[in-house]
């Protein structure tokens, strides 16, 4: 064996999944070998070139605190930012970019080649290497053998990748790409069930080719912040995004033509993803309506390609033109590469831990959408999860398991390895029962904490937390005592279309108002001498504290009454099928996922409040 096939941790797929796993097992210490099909598109952004968005967003700034590098190189390559729902509750603020593409794959790949630990290899991985139910290494198409203690696989789109241009398919992981074999029918041998699913893209248009000056215009935010906690980076120069509509032309072009598309003929027969449908699955899902939004996106600053969101499509390329046509500001419009769909195998999550480790196969990771999952957010953080646990596992440590109260990425494992998913699985506020603790502005004070214990963050980044919590408690604890007077004040309430106060009045009952911001505060002469001393950022948390801390801690009671099952443990070779008080269907679906406490079991599909009084009693409670 040549020392150089020797690591700790294999990556295959260098994707956002692939990126993130390989970068933190290797800031951990490990020695990483990252296996990708094309040193040049690392971390390619193969759908649209934006970061975040509702509820990924929020992934984004758990996956910076945890040590993660997805937001920094999102700030890096940011051509616009917007902080996404602001006339509503601070737990639907949502932070998005609209990114340069190209430099997003730059910057992946340089801070990856600045990590020492990292070796790269240009190669595909057909068959994993195994001994005892254990994987050991894998096994390249170039006949190569790397060997490792643990392998995180993130194949994405490609394996058994078929491409779908209206009757025309071919075989591919992304368009220009080449699809990947052997995987699958190895681990379905060893037992592994698979299924198939479908997603797709917009075409991309020639920007010198569109109508600006009719279309509506998207500026970003006029003060815009960024990702990062760590490396804050805040774009300077922003970038406008367009949107324009379909029409019943439109439609009736795409009706026509329906028989055409492999959605409708028959020859895609797996599921696509219910919330990013394509043009002519909206076309036939929402019948009632006469247009649908199309938002217009530019690639990059050095480049006119413009990336037509809202209109992924797998119709013939000529069908494209003309229903594209007919759109407002698309008359003379030329298309740089048609919009496809792209079927994959995916295996099903429910046979991996909560580690992301596999049930199957001892040491081996899945991560991404081989796991069912769609989006990049979504793929980046279980690439972060799995290359943490694969490190600790490696050196005896205990995984890094988040609960559904401490972050998104805990919410999007618990459901993949609990609930299963027979459709590409997104993330959505609405899937957090604890969103008001999950925010995007506390994202660092909920986990940085975990990654400073790891050793995935600095001692330097850490204490800048400690010094901005501090900050925090000091500002909400005086905003709860100072009082301000009415001849200061109520020139700031009548501005903001509040009842004026009659006397002195506490500052927090003032800012606990829907019409009073922090930043009206500023206006309060006798507080702004001492607010000013304090963030902006330190100003904004006080203030959710301050107005929402009722719901707070009714979360916080919630969490606290469900987090006594999580307690209660299950032996990992306990027999349910002893239990003859539990259902039918209880005892297949616990023996299949093998919860590790009462908690986990009681979020599993088809387990009964019953069936869990059965455990309750059966453990002694």
């Amino acid at each position: 064996m040549k020392t150089q096939n020797k690591y700790d941790v294999i990556v295959v797929g260098a994707g956002h999944a692939g990126c993130e796993a390989a970068n933190i097992a290797a800031t951990l210490g490990s020695k990483v070998l990252l296996v990708t099909m094309n040193m040049e598109t690392i971390a390619k952004m193969s759908c649209n070139p934006a970061i975040g968005g509702v509820a990924k967003g929020q992934i984004v700034r758990e996956i910076d605190s945890l040590g993660g590098l997805t937001g920094i190189v999102a700030d890096h390559s940011t051509m616009q930012f917007r902080m996404l729902n602001t006339s509503k509750g601070p737990a639907m603020w949502s932070p998005r970019t609209q990114n340069d593409r190209t430099l997003f794959s730059l910057k992946w790949r340089q801070l990856l080649e600045e990590n020492h630990n990292i070796d790269f290899v240009q190669d595909s991985v057909n068959q994993m290497i195994i001994e005892n139910n254990q994987v050991v290494g894998v096994l390249s198409t170039m006949g190569n053998k790397y060997y490792a203690q643990s392998v995180v696989l993130t194949s994405g789109t490609f394996m058994n990748g078929i491409i779908h241009i209206g009757r025309d398919q071919t075989k591919g992981g992304r368009m220009g790409d080449r699809a990947s074999y052997g995987i699958t029918e190895q681990l379905v041998s060893l037992g592994f069930e698979n299924g198939r699913m479908k997603t797709g893209t917009p075409p991309r248009v020639d920007g010198r080719s569109i109508n600006y000056d009719i279309l509506e215009e998207q500026k970003g935010d006029t003060n815009p912040t960024c990702f990062s906690f760590r490396q804050p980076n805040v774009v300077q120069d922003q970038h406008s995004c367009h949107i324009t509509y379909t029409n019943p032309e439109v439609h009736d072009i795409l009706r026509e033509n329906l028989d055409e598309s492999p959605l409708y003929n028959g020859t895609i027969k797996s599921i696509g993803p219910r919330y990013c449908p394509s043009i002519e699955d909206k076309i036939n899902r929402f019948s009632e309506r006469d247009r649908h939004q199309i938002f217009v996106e530019p690639e990059g600053w050095n480049t006119v390609e413009t990336y037509i969101n809202g209109f992924s499509s797998s119709l013939p390329q000529d069908v494209q033109y003309e229903a594209l046509r007919k759109i407002k500001g698309f008359e003379q419009a030329k298309i740089f590469r048609p919009g496809y769909a792209i079927e994959y195998d995916f295996f099903f999550p429910t046979q991996l831990k909560l580690s992301l480790e596999t049930k199957g196969i001892e040491n081996l990771y899945f991560a991404g959408q081989i796991n069912g999952t769609t989006g990049y957010e979504e793929a980046a953080c279980q690439g972060l999860i799995a290359g943490i646990n694969a490190h600790q596992k490696n050196n005896n440590n205990e995984p890094l398991i988040l609960k559904r109260d401490e972050a998104y990425i805990g919410v999007l494992i618990d459901d993949l390895v609990n609930k299963g998913t027979t459709e590409p699985y997104r993330m959505f506020t609405s899937r957090a029962e604890y969103r008001i603790l999950l925010r995007q502005d506390n994202a660092d004070m909920r986990l940085m904490p975990f990654a400073h214990q790891l050793g995935t963050i600095s001692d330097e980044t850490y204490d800048a937390l400690l010094a901005k919590k501090n900050n925090v408690e000091v500002l909400t604890k005086k905003i709860s005592k100072v009082t301000v007077t009415p001849k200061e004040t109520n020139p700031v309430l009548i501005k903001y279309n509040t009842a004026e106060i009659p006397q002195n009045y506490l500052l927090d009952k003032i800012l606990s108002r829907p019409q009073i911001k922090s930043k009206h505060l500023l206006e309060i002469p006798s507080v702004k001498e001492w607010i000013s001393e304090f963030s902006l950022e330190e100003i904004e948390q006080a203030e959710i504290g301050v107005k929402y801390k009722g719901y707070i801690k009714k979360e916080k009671e919630n969490v606290e009454k469900l987090s006594r099952l999580e307690h209660i443990k299950i032996p990992e070779d306990f027999n349910f099928n002893e239990l003859i008080s539990l259902s039918t269907e209880s005892r297949d679906k616990l023996t299949q996922i093998k919860p590790t406490s009462i908690g986990q079991a009681s979020r599993i599909s088809g387990v009964s409040p019953a069936d869990i009084s059965v455990l309750l009693v059966h453990f002694g409670r």
